[in-house]
């Protein structure tokens, strides 16, 4: 499914950028998951609160419902050589079947069709083919990819962490409810949950709920494109189930807001509205491009991390709450010294006003 925005006018990638001073980003986790701060964006009244996240259930009500993304990480970083002896990284994008993967390689010389590269372990990996900057690989052994990478994989830390994965990224890239396998990369929002934290949200009487949404590697590739709409998002298989949908409109209807746990939830969400708008249960892939222009219907808030200047994430979140007003946050957080990042804070996000800005689909369903 594909759906692309035009805007009022022409958006630029620079539209988005802002400095960040390199010790803010994140390298390490905190020792409790729930020690971030939180930073509150109530955008109807163009205000900012430095909160905690431990304060998130002061900050909501009963009977909200938060949405959740299950997706559960697969070491899905790998090393290995060429017959020639040259390193090679390999950085899978998604699965595609017990044996086939579409993954980045880190080489100096990209391999040809054919072309073999031998794991750290021994395992034989055949490149099948090439799609731009992905390829296609075939790993040739008995065993199912899926195991294989649960004994020699890596955890995939994204490449803003100059450090290697050590034991403890295991537990610290996972959210503590992750239980369906086949992202490359952590839904971070949730990362901030711990049980303590949650039972505390079900105490006040918020409801939970979850969408998988298997995240690629993709998410963390730049926007090349200098005009935002002329840039290609990445693919991403999701699950957006029919009890889900049920409780969404037993929520919106007895007066609940919807507050999405990650763009990736708002993503998954916005690609299963039908064309009446509505939420429908779907499960397949999506390349939903969200920026400035779109209407964001799905949630009534978002709890989200900082992401990377002039990112696709970026441009989701400007178009919950406003561009000039998001990239002021961003400053006020610089100057506050927020962590960014993956391993960083956090923010709660209240949109502006439904219908400040309108949308127009210039490509449907695909």
């Amino acid at each position: 499914m594909c759906r692309c925005y035009a805007d009022r006018r022409a958006l630029k990638k620079s539209d988005f950028h802002y400095d960040l001073p390199v010790e803010l980003i994140a390298q390490e986790p905190l020792p409790e998951r729930s020690a971030s701060r939180l930073l509150v964006l109530d955008a109807p009244h163009q205000a900012l609160a430095d909160r905690a996240f431990t304060d998130l259930p002061t900050l909501l009500r009963a009977g909200d419902l938060l949405v959740f993304n299950d997706t559960r990480v697969l070491p899905a970083r790998l090393f290995g050589r060429k017959p020639s002896g040259g390193a090679v990284e390999i950085m899978l994008e998604r699965i595609t079947g017990s044996h086939t993967a579409v993954a980045m390689l880190g080489v100096s010389k990209k391999p040809r069709e054919g072309g073999l590269i031998e794991l750290d372990d021994g395992t034989p990996v055949r490149v099948l083919g090439r799609e731009g900057q992905f390829f296609e690989l075939k790993f040739e052994s008995t065993e199912p990819l899926e195991k294989l990478l649960l004994r020699v994989g890596h955890m995939p830390l994204p490449p803003y962490i100059a450090r290697p994965d050590d034991p403890r990224d295991s537990e610290r890239y996972q959210t503590v409810y992750a239980r369906q396998p086949g992202a490359v990369a952590a839904p971070t929002a949730g990362l901030h949950f711990d049980a303590a934290l949650l039972d505390a949200l079900r105490a006040r009487g918020i409801d939970f709920d979850y969408i998988t949404l298997h995240v690629g590697a993709g998410t963390f590739q730049p926007v090349r494109a200098e005009k935002i709409e002329d840039h290609e998002m990445h693919r991403e298989w999701l699950n957006v189930g029919a009890e889900l949908v049920e409780r969404i409109q037993r929520t919106r209807a007895r007066g609940g807001r919807v507050i999405a746990v990650g763009t990736t939830v708002v993503r998954a969400l916005e690609a299963a509205r039908g064309e009446r708008g509505a939420v429908e249960p779907f499960a397949g892939e999506t390349r939903i491009f969200i920026f400035p222009g779109y209407r964001i219907m799905s949630v009534d808030g978002l709890i989200t991390n900082f992401h990377l200047p002039e990112s696709t994430l970026l441009m989701l979140v400007s178009a919950f709450a406003g561009r000039e007003f998001v990239l002021s946050a961003y400053q006020h957080a610089v100057e506050q010294r927020y962590r960014f990042y993956s391993y960083g804070d956090a923010m709660l996000v209240w949109p502006r006003e439904r219908g400040a800005e309108s949308a127009t689909r210039d490509s449907g369903p695909q």
